[in-house]
C-alpha cells in the first residue's frame, strides 16, 4: 500500500538536493500509483516491458515513464513511442536498437549508460574501459536518435555503507571526468541515476541527481508464488 507520508518526507529530502525522484511502480496496481500520482508524483520507473505499456495506456498522459530495468533489444519497439527516458542502456547493441526504433517514431529518446560499479557480477553494466573505448572511436555518435544525457549506476547489496559510498563515489568521479571531456558541448547531460530505498540518502550525498525509489513509498514488492510449488 502506497505512503504518501513517506512519499512526502522523501520529496522534502531529495528537493532540498535538488535531486529528481523516479517512484518505482514495478508490481503495482494502477490504483497504488495513481494515489501517489494525486499526490504530485508525476515521474515512475517500471522494469517489465508488458507491465509498462499496461499502465501507460491506463493512467494520466503525463506520467513520465522510465524503463529501469533490463531491457532486451526486441523489447524496445513496444515502448519507443512514449518512453521519457531508459536508465538501463548497458550495450552499443541496444543502444543501436533505440536509435532504430526512435527513428521509426519519429523521437529522440533520452537514455542513461549503465556503469557496472557493484561488487557482484549479476549486475549489468559498461565498465569504465569499455565506455572509454566505445566513446574514443564515436561509437555513439551515429546514432541521432538518441540523446545521452547521463548515467546510471547500481551499488552492490550489501550493509556496508562505506563500500556502497565508495561505488557512489567513484561512479559520481566518472561522470565528472565524462562531462568534462567526452561530453563537455552537451549541455543536457546532467542526469547521474544512483541511489534506492536502501541506500538513496548515500547516493545524494555522493552527487546523485536522480534517485529511484520503490519500497519506501508503496511498501514491499509481492512476489507472486505457484501455487502448485510446495513453499
Amino acid at each position: 500500500m502506497a505512503n504518501i507520508t513517506a512519499l512526502q518526507d522523501i520529496t522534502k529530502i531529495i528537493n532540498a538536493k535538488k535531486a529528481i525522484l523516479v517512484a518505482i511502480s514495478k508490481t503495482k496496481s494502477v490504483d497504488e500509483i495513481k494515489k501517489v500520482y494525486d499526490a504530485g508524483q508525476r515521474v515512475f520507473g517500471e522494469n517489465k516491458v508488458q507491465e509498462l505499456i499496461e499502465k501507460q495506456e491506463k493512467l494520466p498522459k503525463d506520467i513520465q515513464w522510465h524503463m529501469v530495468g533490463n531491457l532486451q533489444t526486441n523489447k524496445v519497439k513496444y515502448i519507443a513511442p512514449f518512453i521519457d527516458l531508459i536508465h538501463s542502456v548497458d550495450s552499443l547493441k541496444l543502444a543501436i536498437e533505440i536509435n532504430k526504433q526512435a527513428l521509426k517514431n519519429n523521437r529522440v529518446i533520452n537514455i542513461l549508460l549503465e556503469i557496472h560499479i557493484a561488487a557482484e557480477t549479476s549486475k549489468s553494466g559498461f565498465s569504465e574501459e569499455e565506455l572509454i573505448d566505445h566513446l574514443d572511436i564515436k561509437a555513439f555518435d551515429s546514432l541521432k536518435n538518441i540523446h545521452i544525457v547521463g548515467l546510471m549506476g547500481m551499488a552492490t547489496n550489501t550493509k556496508s555503507q562505506v563500500l556502497i559510498k565508495n561505488e557512489f563515489a567513484g561512479l559520481k568521479h566518472f561522470f565528472d571526468e565524462l562531462k568534462s571531456t567526452y561530453f563537455k558541448n552537451q549541455k543536457d547531460f546532467q542526469v547521474l541515476s544512483m541511489g534506492m530505498s536502501s541506500d538513496y540518502l548515500i547516493a545524494l550525498e555522493q552527487g546523485s541527481t536522480m534517485v529511484r525509489i520503490g519500497s519506501a513509498i508503496f511498501g514491499e514488492r509481492e512476489i507472486k508464488r505457484n501455487p502448485n510449488i510446495p513453499i
